[in-house]
């Protein structure tokens, strides 16, 4: 059921008539998304992920991970709003939410280009608050400027394993928004599966014997959720020792949202270099 206080704070309006909103984000790049829009301040809570950025975030209240949410301490917290997303949220997470939240927004970008869709769902949901618009129409327009310079070349096709864990490897299925990032500069992910709208299968592990390793001529080390770093480019190499091996900043190439625009960008540097 509803709490009172949750039913009193939907009708409540700051002093130029528009609703305050009290709004709780289950997603990293969502979060960093509702500061980029001037909505920092109705944020009411957040995943102990939801570290970008800093200083906005520092008195918001940390309601668990991503997988496990202190739905107890959220309910306490009485958001209007709680945003999931698809892939990183736990379906049961999401019925559970729907007893008390009046308002659960569910996203699911799947391609880099799927950001402009998103921008739309938040101006649909809080365009009302001053100056939300603005910053959609100003993320949507930088979001459309770095797509056209990633698609104003011709990029020679790579075969490309974008590993997120070891032990065991760990890589991305072809459906994923990672993946399709990569293709935005001719980058094709291995191996050649398709993971589905959610779940497992999106995050394929490796046995490190497959057959098309040997013909991998780049291999991304992430530097998320799996923290790689320079010690573990030797063992990466010896799973396709033709490859180049390079380290890669995980949030510019798996956040959309504001960072979208930035990840673009980086894969073009990274793919002319």
């Amino acid at each position: 059921m509803m709490t009172d206080m949750v039913k009193n704070d939907i009708l409540r309006q700051d002093s130029y008539g528009y609703s305050i909103p009290r709004i709780a984000s289950l997603v990293p790049s969502i979060t960093e998304l509702l500061v980029a829009l001037g909505l920092g301040s109705q944020l009411v809570a957040r995943t102990g992920y939801c570290i970008h950025p800093k200083l906005a975030l520092v008195n918001v209240p940390k309601v668990g991970g991503t997988k496990d949410v202190n739905l107890a301490k959220l309910r306490r917290l009485a958001p209007s709003h709680v945003i999931v997303n698809q892939d990183e949220n736990r379906l049961e997470t999401v019925q559970a939410l729907r007893e008390f939240v009046p308002h659960v927004i569910v996203t699911h970008p799947q391609g880099p280009a799927d950001n402009l869709l998103l921008f739309e769902q938040m101006r649909q949901e809080f365009g009302d608050i001053p100056q939300v618009s603005l910053h959609c129409d100003a993320l949507a327009d930088e979001l459309q400027r770095a797509l056209a310079r990633c698609r104003a070349s011709s990029w020679p096709q790579q075969r490309v394993l974008y590993l997120i864990w070891r032990e065991p490897w760990m890589a991305i299925a072809r459906d994923t928004y990672i993946a399709r990032m990569l293709a935005e500069v001719g980058w094709q992910s291995w191996p050649a599966v398709e993971g589905g709208e959610t779940g497992a299968a999106r995050y394929p592990v490796l046995q490190g014997a497959e057959a098309w390793l040997a013909d991998v001529e780049r291999i991304l080390l992430s530097s998320e959720p799996y923290s790689f770093n320079a010690s573990h480019l030797q063992q990466a190499q010896a799973l396709c020792p033709r490859a180049q091996v390079q380290l890669v900043d995980g949030e510019l190439l798996s956040w959309y949202g504001p960072r979208a625009a930035q990840g673009l960008d980086y894969l073009r540097l990274l793919a002319s270099g």
